[in-house]
């Protein structure tokens, strides 16, 4: 998620900007707050900058996964609208284990759970860029503050307010403020830093977002989780009718949660091929259709076999008004983690390979709430015409999401994990494919 839409429009530093960049010269430079505040583009340029003198070890570009690396560091790096000639001298491929900055190999690290800190050993680091800090494991970071044994080495990372119990703020910024931590500084911005910015398109922003995201990522405050995870939800901005869906440019994925004695809930994720008044593309996603199978309800338990069979059924039917119809299957089967014994048998019996789901709860809950907000994500209603089609088990469970409130006293942001099966589903649609929709569509960050 990154800061290019705006700052494409000015080459303006705000006083903020100007400041973080005179002052970012220590061991570790943190840049963060509110989304389109212009911190990264600022952070970025300041790792340019450092680039260029760096020594003694390797140069490091870290991130949840290479693909975020690449959405929120490299193709900013790369777009010369907003680096000038400089752009030229950034080379990277989305997903490649390094890249060339100002004509330095740079090592790109995806850090997407507390394993991946096992790829820092070995190395010595002079330089690191860590996008996002927060949604990064705590072991990764600690190991990597280890590895920056050259004298004069620097790390620069960004990162949106999260739990003030989060370990970054409570180990590292709050030690920050009272001056107990030597070697680093942070810079806090707000909506209003990024000259960039119309009156227009911050009112748009803070509309979007409400209670908890609106205190987050509006602003820019580190606040604990409590009440509605998704807070924003209305069904009359956040539905539509079946049969009124548009055209879809492809069905991305069909994304399961698995249960036994739970419901087992799959939804079809799709991007659409809408235009704006003037001819432009202007995609939205689609959870088109749903699939669920509640045995209590059913009272009928289904073995892996008559449930696969049934999916297939299901996944072989109608799933889009006939005036928007694609006759593509979804391009991805996406399935909870811990159903291994389902994917052998989707695999064995119907020639389906599966995609283990990213269940990263919180990302997924963070992506989905800012797809939600922002309009960008739509769910598909039941119609009197049509009352088996659209996703009824999405539409009732998303207004009784809430955050668990126990782990909220202990500076955890966890879902109570009641009435999800549907919102799992879409959780795993929705993070798995996120390389393939960002192509399409654009979240402020």
């Amino acid at each position: 998620m990154s800061d290019v839409d705006e700052v494409e429009k000015s080459d303006v530093l705000g006083p903020q900007q100007m400041r973080s960049l005179r002052e970012s010269k220590v061991r570790v430079n943190i840049f963060e707050g509110a989304i389109r505040s212009g911190k990264t583009i600022v952070s970025l340029l300041r790792f340019l900058m450092a680039v260029l003198f760096a020594k003694g070890g390797v140069i490091v570009v870290i991130a949840r996964t290479r693909d975020s690396a690449y959405r929120n560091v490299f193709e900013p790096l790369m777009t010369p609208g907003l680096f000038g000639p400089l752009a030229r001298l950034v080379h990277y491929t989305a997903g490649a284990p390094t890249g060339r900055i100002l004509g330095r190999t740079v090592h790109v690290l995806g850090a997407s759970d507390a394993k991946s800190e096992k790829v820092l050993r070995g190395l010595t680091v002079a330089l690191a860029y860590v996008d996002e800090v927060t949604v990064i494991p705590e072991e990764f970071f600690t190991q990597l503050l280890g590895r920056m044994s050259p004298p004069g080495a620097k790390l620069f990372g960004t990162t949106n307010p999260d739990s003030p119990a989060h370990w970054l703020k409570v180990k590292f910024l709050d030690r920050i403020t009272t001056g107990g931590l030597v070697g680093w500084r942070s810079w806090h911005f707000q909506l209003d830093d990024n000259p960039a910015l119309t009156e227009e398109y911050k009112n748009q922003i803070k509309s979007e977002f409400t209670g908890l995201w609106f205190k987050r990522f509006v602003q820019g405050l580190w606040v604990a989780a409590e009440g509605a995870v998704f807070d924003m939800w209305d069904p009359e901005k956040h539905t539509i009718p079946w049969d009124d869906l548009p055209q879809m440019r492809e069905l991305i994925s069909v994304s399961l949660d698995y249960g036994t004695t739970n419901p087992t809930a799959a939804l079809l994720l799709g991007v659409s091929a809408e235009v704006d008044m003037y001819g432009r593309a202007a995609p939205r996603l689609f959870f088109v259709d749903e699939y669920r199978h509640d045995s209590k309800l059913a009272q009928q338990k289904l073995t892996d076999s008559e449930l696969a069979r049934d999916l297939i059924l299901w996944l072989n039917g109608i799933h889009l008004p006939a005036s928007t119809s694609i006759t593509l299957l979804p391009r991805f089967t996406i399935i909870d983690p811990s159903a291994a014994s389902f994917k052998v048998e989707l695999r064995k019996t119907h020639g389906i390979t599966s995609t283990d789901a990213d269940n990263d709860v919180l990302y997924g809950i963070r992506t989905l709430a800012s797809l939600v907000a922002s309009g960008k994500l739509l769910v598909a209603a039941p119609t009197n015409a049509n009352p088996d089609r659209g996703c009824p088990g999405f539409i009732s469970e998303a207004p009784g999401y809430v955050w668990d409130p126990k782990h909220t006293l202990k500076g955890e942001d966890k879902p109570l994990k009641i009435a999800d099966h549907s919102l799992d589903a879409a959780r795993y649609g929705i993070t798995t494919t996120e390389n393939i929709w960002r192509r399409f569509i654009k979240l402020a960050a």
